[in-house]
């Protein structure tokens, strides 16, 4: 069974930083693009940033400039390095991989990891 497991969420004044990881466990052949989504009270769930295998990188308007993605495929984890964060970060964030099960690849979500930006 294939988990992803977030980590590194927590309260943080609005200007602070936090890194968020996720690692994905269980039995598989391989992580294909990897992901952070948020979802904040009321809203819908939004991209943040997404990584493909060899790198690539896309983000989401709002976060462009002040978070970076990346990821260790030796350690099947990815990271979310958020600097300059701002009380409208405050939000549930969801790590995503498409992952390799014998045949087939499929989307897994993690159980989320709550980030507040609060003085």
């Amino acid at each position: 069974q294939v988990q992803l497991v977030e980590s590194g969420g927590g309260l943080v004044q609005p200007g602070g930083s936090l890194r968020l990881s996720c690692a994905a466990s269980g039995n598989f052949f391989s992580i294909n693009g990897m992901g952070w989504y948020r979802q904040a009270p009321g809203k819908e769930r939004e991209l943040v940033a997404t990584i493909t295998t060899g790198g690539s990188t896309n983000y989401g308007d709002s976060v462009k400039g002040r978070f970076t993605i990346s990821r260790d495929n030796t350690k099947n984890t990815v990271y979310l390095q958020m600097n300059s964060l701002k009380p409208e970060d405050t939000a549930v964030y969801y790590c995503k991989g498409a992952i390799r099960v014998v045949l087939n690849t499929h989307d897994y979500w993690g159980q989320g990891t709550q980030v507040t930006v609060s003085s």
